[in-house]
């Protein structure tokens, strides 16, 4: 049953599915995590691998930068492949001080500048919220392997390139990082009945007076910590 976007058969996609914004590290995880990974889709690059990962059946693809490619994907999983679970493991922007590069969020929540959910024209703004299962599991897996991680709101931007100022204001409202896709998943997964679950990496740090970030190689192959906590929630 392939689609204008994804060329896999029905059946080929596990029920959990990984997905990063960059194709790169859904075959650098395939590659280094699954056992006999098959590439089922490569549609406008957009790779999607399904293989096993200690006995389970899991798939990883990529869904591309912003909430209009993660919400075609997403909702094609959902709708049209059965997929019962998709876990964004993606890179953000810390926002708040004491952070650091490769520190893990957990988006309990997720604010947005976007009006993707517009077209549900509902009587208000929703609370997009991830699954608390996979919240619970998270968290649980970060303490077993002591890692350095926080659990809480963060935001989907739509620019990019935005105005630091804006950025501040929702640092002095409490929001732990800024990425370009969870409230597109998260907006998805409510509509459709399904779970979903945005884990990030730190990438950056926004603020500060030495902001860094990482190269485009470490975000392909050295967020590995996110990578195995993902894969433990299939």
């Amino acid at each position: 049953m392939p689609t204008p976007h994804n060329s896999a058969q029905k059946g080929e996609i596990a029920k959990t599915v990984l997905m990063p914004g960059d194709p790169l590290r859904a075959k650098f995880i395939a590659e280094n995590f699954l056992e006999n990974p098959k590439l089922v889709n490569k549609v406008r690059n957009a790779f999607c691998y399904t293989g096993t990962y200690e006995g389970k059946e899991v798939s990883v693809m990529g869904s591309g930068m912003g909430m209009p490619s993660i919400g075609i994907y997403s909702y094609e999983l959902f709708n049209f492949y059965d997929v019962d679970q998709i876990i964004r493991i993606g890179s953000a922007g810390a926002l708040q001080d004491g952070m650091q590069l490769y520190d893990i969020v957990i988006g309990q929540a997720a604010a947005t500048n976007s009006n993707y959910f517009g077209y549900l024209h509902l009587p208000g703004t929703p609370a997009l919220c991830g699954d608390y299962e996979l919240i619970e599991k998270s968290v649980a897996y970060a303490k077993d392997h002591k890692l350095r991680y926080r659990v809480g709101p963060i935001l989907s931007s739509d620019p990019f390139y935005g105005n630091p100022e804006d950025s501040k204001k929702w640092r002095d409202f409490g929001v732990l990082a800024v990425e370009m896709e969870a409230a597109a998943l998260y907006t998805n997964a409510i509509v459709a009945g399904k779970k979903a679950l945005a884990i990030l990496t730190i990438s950056d740090i926004v603020f500060g007076d030495n902001p860094v970030e990482t190269t485009a190689e470490e975000r392909e192959t050295k967020f590995v910590d996110m990578m195995k906590m993902a894969l433990s929630l299939a």
